[in-house]
């Protein structure tokens, strides 16, 4: 199946083929699970299809309006911060689990229960 092929076709038609396509997938799993499957080339052929039939079914979707990833460019656990001394964006990493962790452990030796967010009761 080519791109250009699909492309072509309506959005409904697209739903359509990509219900086959993974039901076709199932079917061979299952062929390849009970040792039937001669042709394992059939399967990662199959996963492209899908992946190609759901890349155009999303092109698809943002053009009729649906704005369902709007925010690209933006990393997760991130967040765009305008200076105000120079006005460009500056983009705010929020702080990794791995260095909070790393600090209450460290606070945990020393003694100081104040840090690691532990209240006596």
């Amino acid at each position: 199946m080519r791109a250009s092929d699909i492309r072509e076709q309506t959005q409904q038609e697209l739903e359509e083929k990509l219900d086959d396509v993974k039901k076709n997938l199932f079917n061979l799993k299952f062929q390849k699970a009970i040792g039937q499957l001669e042709n394992t080339q059939a399967i990662r052929s199959l996963k492209k299809d899908i992946a190609r039939i759901e890349t155009v079914l999303r092109g698809k979707s943002s053009d009729t309006g649906n704005s369902a990833g709007s925010d690209t460019g933006n990393r997760a656990g991130s967040k765009k911060v305008i200076k105000k001394d120079t006005g460009k964006p500056e983009v705010k990493k929020k702080k990794s689990i791995r260095k909070e962790t790393a600090k209450m452990e460290k606070a945990s030796e020393k003694g100081d229960s104040n840090r690691t967010g532990t209240r006596d009761a």
